[in-house]
């Protein structure tokens, strides 16, 4: 009787044996199965340990994929279009902000009857602002998320430009549009937060084409100026301004935190939802078997940057920053400098041009933009867009660093083109040009930036970067709107030159980003 009993059980046990083999694995009762994220219906439960140890022994090996891998995979749809017009119209509100210094300069001038230093001073502490919470910004981004710091930025850069149209004083102004500076700082990380969603073969489309919102807030703050400042004033235009702030702060619930910040803090959970998220949306799926990358410890410490591996390529980006900076609202305030007093060398002078140069000596310039100002600021605004597609071609052709090179090289050219004796329409078609090679290399930086540092450093990266630019940021109004008004050429002179070192700097770039995955880690 015990042999019959033990004939039984051991069949019994062979039987079990085989139905587990022949059971698809997620049926599995009792273990959490690995392939969960492929269907993309939100079950994202990792593996049983326990489990996992007994496929290792009987020879199975379980499959993994990297963040990387499932961006690849899932592709581009419709979650990478609500991306991008959502923290593309994050382009929209800090070029309205910044935009904002050229529109607003003649009305402060006259109203508080500022000398050229005063009104240069208010673009410095808007820059300064942005300096000294560029890195703090970066540094929050990589400790405690993307999206944290970029909506904070939202709500700081609103409520205090709304404060800006109240104040009393030239001194409350630039002091609350430093606080806006310091604001706009965290929403220019929305960059990163975009970028490591997009794949690679994408980038170099999606990144350069979120110029077109940037060019779209450059156009509503000048409109805005030509339609609400000659009838309700400065003030009013800057209430009107904030609209587009308010509006992104409800519309960015729809914008995850970065699947690639999650997993380098431990939160593996949380990414996988956020994958299975986005493939859900694409109609796509993960890649077969569980997300699985280390956790990362040391996050946003400026000694990767500093490191041997990136020492050489942070230097020469600081400068590359600080110059796309310097020459690009160098520019912009020279084109509102040049318009404002008519400092313009142009054969074809109109009656309101030489009215404006017999006022050049006094101490304030009480002169606001005419319509045809306003026209000639919006026609260089689509500068930024026009060349779009030509950066798009030598992005893939050239790669980033060659590309960097030959724009600073032509922006050179073309600022000290600014000294020929022209027409309006000559001097129109230069300022369309130039503003096209400056808005494409700093584009061009931008992504070269975000493509370059890994994960646990790309925002403080960005931080940095953003900071030494805000440093040209501030010496530019000095050029633009005091030099300026001593002589042309040597107020243009130190922008060409400037490009001229960089596009120096850009060639020695050690390293090419172009068709490169995103680094996880250092």
């Amino acid at each position: 009787m015990g042999d019959v009993m033990k004939t039984q059980l051991v069949s019994a046990i062979q039987l079990q044996e085989v139905e587990l083999q022949e059971k698809p694995a997620d049926k599995q009762q009792g273990s959490k199965d690995p392939h969960d994220g492929v269907s993309g219906d939100g079950d994202g439960d990792g593996g049983d340990d326990g489990d996992e140890d007994d496929e290792d022994d009987d020879g199975f090996s379980t499959e993994t994929f990297s963040v990387e891998e499932a961006v690849e995979t899932i592709g581009f749809g419709r979650f990478h279009i609500l991306l991008f017009l959502i923290m593309g119209s994050t382009n929209i509100v800090e070029a309205m902000e910044i935009m904002l210094l050229a529109v607003v300069s003649p009305e402060i001038r006259c109203e508080w009857h500022l000398q050229d230093w005063q009104v240069a001073l208010v673009s410095m502490m808007v820059f300064l602002g942005f300096m000294v919470c560029g890195v703090l910004s970066g540094y929050l981004a990589d400790r405690y998320g993307r999206w944290k710091v970029v909506f904070g930025g939202f709500v700081w850069s609103a409520y205090f430009s709304l404060l800006t149209s109240f104040a009393p004083s030239y001194g409350w102004f630039i002091f609350l549009r430093s606080m806006v500076g310091c604001g706009v700082a965290g929403v220019s990380q929305g960059f990163v937060l975009k970028t490591e969603f997009i794949p690679a073969r994408y980038r170099p489309v999606l990144l350069p084409l979120a110029t077109i919102f940037w060019m779209l807030g450059s156009m509503l703050i000048i409109i805005l100026g030509m339609l609400v400042v000659p009838t309700l004033g400065w003030r009013w235009m800057i209430r009107l301004s904030v609209t587009p702030s308010i509006i992104l702060i409800f519309l960015f619930k729809f914008i995850p935190e970065s699947a690639r910040y999650d997993v380098s803090a431990g939160n593996v959970s949380a990414a996988l939802e956020t994958l299975q998220r986005i493939a859900k949306m694409n109609r796509a799926s993960l890649p077969p078997g569980r997300l699985e990358e280390p956790m990362v410890q040391q996050r946003g410490s400026w000694r990767i940057l500093l490191g041997s591996s990136f020492r050489t390529t942070s230097l020469l980006l600081w400068f590359s920053w600080f110059v796309a900076s310097f020459t690009y609202y160098g520019l912009v305030l020279s084109s509102s400098e040049l318009l404002e007093k008519n400092l313009l060398c142009v054969t074809d002078p109109d009656r309101d041009h030489l009215v404006k140069h017999q006022n050049q000596d006094g101490l304030c310039h009480c002169i606001s933009f005419q319509l045809r100002d306003y026209q000639t600021l919006l026609i260089s605004c689509l500068g930024e867009v026009a060349l779009v597609p030509l950066n798009i071609c030598l992005l893939n052709v050239l790669g980033r660093k060659m590309c960097m090179t030959l724009l600073q090289l032509g922006a050179a050219i073309a600022f000290m083109l600014l000294n020929i004796c022209t027409t309006m329409f000559g001097f129109t078609a230069l300022l369309f040009l130039l503003r096209s090679l400056v808005s494409m290399n700093f584009n061009v930086v931008y992504i070269y930036t975000a493509e370059v540092y890994p994960t646990v450093a790309r925002s403080l990266g960005m931080g940095f970067c953003t900071s030494f630019s805000r440093i040209g940021g501030m010496i530019a109004p000095f050029i633009a709107q005091v030099l300026m008004s001593q002589s042309v050429i040597l107020a243009l002179s130190p922008f060409a030159v400037a490009c001229v070192i960089c596009a120096l700097g850009n060639f020695l770039l050690p390293i090419e980003t172009r068709g490169r995955a995103l680094l996880q880690s250092s």
